[in-house]
């Protein structure tokens, strides 16, 4: 899926990830935040969870990712929450991004571990930012079970991509990382991610039915619909795992 798609389907999205608000303020409490801490967030989408976290507990942040128009909307919401003065979001290349001699209390990746090309090269990426002592973050999707052959082709999802939730833990421990935590999404949460990119394709299609990308756009979310319907839903996991260094 191209940037543009992704920015038009997660267009009334707050939470770019299967996250409800419960979830996320749940995941800040995990982290046992305090004012004086401090995140960085890669591949932060809208920062909503920088804003939120920020508003709440105080803590200040670093929010990295390559799309202009979610990074407009996480400085909206930054405003919105009156947390600006914390809170430096930075249009780059979150893979390449390299935090200037500072370390981090909370390091996070939310769903986007291909930055990394996987959760082992995501870890590796984000290590070096993270304070001794401090919470990594990372949100991948598991295998709940092993799917058909054809879901893979589906989805567009290679077999080596993702794994089990214990496949999930070897390839955490194998990077050097303990397991201290998890928050994992369900059912209804999937939903709402999924099924509300469902809406905001279709109604962007109204307004804009003439666009060149329109019929691709079209082609895509009922693909994507469809996948989720067949095999997503039944096979695929997703939660954010909270990680300390061994």
């Amino acid at each position: 899926m191209s940037l543009r798609f992704h920015e038009i389907a997660e267009s009334s999205h707050h939470i770019l990830n299967p996250f409800t608000e419960r979830e996320l303020m749940l995941l800040g409490e995990i982290c046992q935040l305090k004012p004086e801490m401090r995140q960085l967030d890669l591949a932060c989408g809208k920062g909503e969870m920088l804003c939120q976290w920020s508003h709440r507990w105080g803590i200040k942040g670093v929010g990295v990712d390559i799309s202009p128009v979610f990074l407009a909307a996480a400085r909206r919401r930054a405003s919105e929450l009156n947390v600006t003065h914390k809170l430096t979001f930075v249009e780059a290349d979150a893979g390449r991004y390299v935090a200037q001699d500072e370390q981090f209390d909370v390091v996070s990746c939310i769903g986007a571990t291909w930055i990394g090309s996987g959760i082992a090269g995501t870890i590796n990426l984000m290590r070096p930012a993270l304070k001794p002592g401090g919470f990594m973050l990372i949100g991948e999707p598991y295998w709940t079970e092993t799917p058909p052959e054809e879901a893979y082709a589906s989805s567009g999802i290679g077999k080596d991509d993702f794994t089990s939730l214990i496949g999930t833990l070897d390839r955490v421990e194998t990077a050097g990382m303990k397991l201290v935590e998890m928050v994992l999404a369900d059912g209804h949460t999937w939903d709402r991610y999924a099924a509300a990119q469902w809406l905001a394709v279709d109604q962007w299609l109204e307004r804009n039915a003439n666009d060149t990308e329109a019929e691709q756009l079209r082609q895509w979310i009922a693909a994507a619909q469809r996948d989720y319907l067949q095999y997503g839903r039944r096979y695929l996991g997703w939660g954010v795992f909270v990680l300390k260094v061994k």
